[in-house]
């Protein structure tokens, strides 16, 4: 708590922009952000490969279709699931024509796609499992690009990079609040840990493929995080669903500095889950309207109200 009343000191503003937004992250968007990078250099690595089928090896005297040279870049975009992404695509022109080629495989990759959930789950198993090489053969895939087309090279660089992003020291962030969120895909469940700094900016700090009733699992995963350097002494926000493992957990790891705040969309979606559906989508705004008050004491009394209600319809 006492890192809460501190950096209160640095922006007010600042300070409850960043706890707001703890309540609104997804993790699951927040993890697809984080791996658009590699995204982006499997597009890079499939455009090149075109490129060389096209107009050959840079500075190649024989091309592999005569008339076809390279035309410099070009401001473009591509969709890596439902996000548009700019980038600076490279050019073919046939002289013989004075026309530009297109690139088909930049074509394709112009069409929003949702992101297949049975890849995306791959994908984080193999982070959680540490199995880089896997997980970069699963990213491209993800995002709507064709296995038969990511390299070798890329394989392993994209591998090394995610080593690095879910073993990078923590010592260098400011964080206000650590959201653990639990994500079940079918059989599995995994936790991801987001880290909101004091200026509102949102880290991927890792995930561990365990039930958040899972104590042990959950307490090492702490343990992980705080070895790297997440600092928590001074007072930390944590915002976790109902999981009593999950809060054991924290309790056991971060003890009196951790600020534990459950999930409001975790609470609104089990009080939801008791109503008969014709009341839900009233009741789901009242509370919503509740958790937007203003002041701890005008949301609690607006609770309370509606505390009083769901028992008066019982």
């Amino acid at each position: 708590m006492r890192k809460i009343i501190r950096i209160k000191e640095r922006g007010k503003k600042e300070v409850e922009e960043a706890l707001r937004m703890a309540e609104e992250i997804d993790s699951r968007a927040e993890m697809i952000e984080a791996l658009i990078p590699l995204g982006l250099e499997a597009v890079k690595d499939l455009l090149q490969k075109e490129v060389r089928s096209l107009a050959g090896e840079r500075y190649q005297r024989e091309r592999p279709l005569p008339g076809r040279v390279r035309w410099g870049r070009q401001r473009s975009s591509v969709y890596l699931s439902d996000q548009k992404i700019p980038i600076m695509a490279p050019r073919i022109r046939d002289l013989r024509t004075n026309l530009e080629v297109p690139l088909t495989s930049l074509e394709r990759l112009q069409t929003p796609r949702s992101m297949d959930t049975g890849l995306f789950k791959r994908v984080l198993k193999g982070l959680s499992c540490r199995d880089y090489e896997e997980c970069a053969e699963a990213v491209p895939e993800a995002f709507g690009l064709s296995s038969s087309t990511v390299s070798r090279r890329y394989i392993r660089a994209s591998a090394k990079k995610l080593k690095e992003l879910l073993g990078r020291r923590l010592e260098g962030y400011d964080f206000v609040a650590l959201i653990l969120d639990g994500k079940r895909f079918a059989e599995d469940e995994l936790v991801i840990a987001v880290g909101v700094t004091v200026k509102g900016e949102k880290v991927i700090l890792g995930l561990v493929q365990t039930a958040t009733e899972n104590e042990r699992s959950c307490s090492d995963f702490l343990r992980e995080l705080v070895d790297r350097g997440l600092k928590h002494k001074d007072g930390l926000l944590v915002v976790i669903d109902g999981s009593k493992g999950l809060r054991k957990a924290v309790e056991m790891v971060l003890g009196d500095s951790a600020v534990v705040q459950r999930c409001q969309w975790h609470k609104r979606e089990n009080v939801m889950a008791y109503l008969p559906k014709p009341q839900q989508e009233t009741m789901r705004r009242k509370l919503q309207s509740a958790y937007e008050q203003p002041t701890y004491e005008a949301a609690r009394g607006a609770l309370l109200t509606q505390l009083a209600q769901l028992q008066g319809c019982d």
